[in-house]
């Protein structure tokens, strides 16, 4: 492809029409991605495509106010040329990250998300983070003796920021408070996914609170769905769940059991005994599973 085709094809990605459905949640009407004759269908696909049209078609899953505020949106750079957008997506891999940057030498990305192609030939979401830039941020990442990263708490933990993360109004894994875009973003992967031309994409969740999330956003179980079941029984007076919260961790306090957040910081301390593991989920695209294991349950 020539240089002015992809700048050509570039511009064409830019365009709103290009980046949302025609009618809200009518997937359907999501045309394909379409390269030199040939639909692009995985994110090995996109992958192997010239640079810049891989960066094109990775941009449509960029929330609008994330590209417009401060970005040149061709260039994905600030005022004074500092990229703020990265794409890691090398050629004959099968998986891409973004990286969003609210302004240039920002210890953490505003958005991060990772996506990979599973081996069933479908779409997996393996990973997203939005960060409000502007909000303190609790080191709950870096193990308090070594500064090592904690992989989310399944490697170590730093406890005493944990407390003051959650004191704080923070779930599990949250380094700030986010900006409220999960529901801006799911219809932002079910519309890259159908013009992939796929049916459906999958995630693993990573908390407790995820699987929530999930469950809000249309997501089904693809196994898991009897132990999120089980969880929420025992922690209803009298389960086991609920006797274990005896005040002998901050995570542990009783009444934890009455709240998304206070259930999913008592599971990371350890409540169940084991990790939370196991729980796979995917979302058909424009469908709603309507399944909800903790009803009623406020954040």
């Amino acid at each position: 492809m020539s240089e002015s085709d992809s700048a050509a094809f570039i511009e064409a990605f830019n365009v709103d029409s290009a980046r949302t459905p025609v009618a809200p949640l009518d997937f359907s009407t999501a045309k394909r991605f379409v390269v030199n004759g040939l639909p692009i269908s995985s994110i090995r696909g996109i992958n192997d495509l010239d640079q810049s049209v891989a960066a094109a078609i990775y941009c449509t899953l960029i929330p609008d106010n994330l590209l417009y505020n401060n970005i040149a949106l061709r260039a994905l750079t600030d005022a004074q040329g500092n990229q703020l957008v990265e794409f890691v997506c090398p050629p004959g891999t099968s998986s891409a990250e973004i990286k969003v940057w609210h302004q240039a030498g920002a210890r953490d990305p505003l958005f991060y998300l990772q996506l990979a192609d599973n081996s069933n030939n479908q779409l997996s979401v393996l990973l997203f983070i939005v960060n409000d830039p502007n909000s303190p941020r609790f080191d709950v990442d870096r193990d308090w003796r070594t500064g090592e990263p904690t992989k989310f708490g399944t490697q170590s933990r730093n406890i005493e920021v944990e407390v003051e993360a959650m004191r704080a109004g923070l779930a599990p894994g949250q380094i700030r408070r986010g900006l409220k875009l999960a529901r801006k973003l799911m219809p932002l992967f079910e519309t890259f996914v159908s013009r992939l031309g796929h049916q459906m994409f999958f995630m693993e969740p990573l908390a407790y609170h995820n699987a929530l999330m999930f469950e809000r956003y249309g997501c089904a179980y693809s196994q898991g769905r009897a132990r999120m079941e089980w969880i929420n029984r025992e922690f209803a007076p009298g389960g086991a769940l609920y006797h274990r919260l005896d005040g002998l961790t901050p995570f542990r306090c009783p009444g934890a059991e009455r709240t998304i957040r206070g259930r999913s910081w008592a599971i990371h301390d350890g409540l169940l005994g084991e990790p939370f593991n196991e729980v796979h989920m995917y979302k058909r695209i424009g469908v709603n599973a309507e399944i909800h294991t903790f009803p009623d349950g406020m954040w």
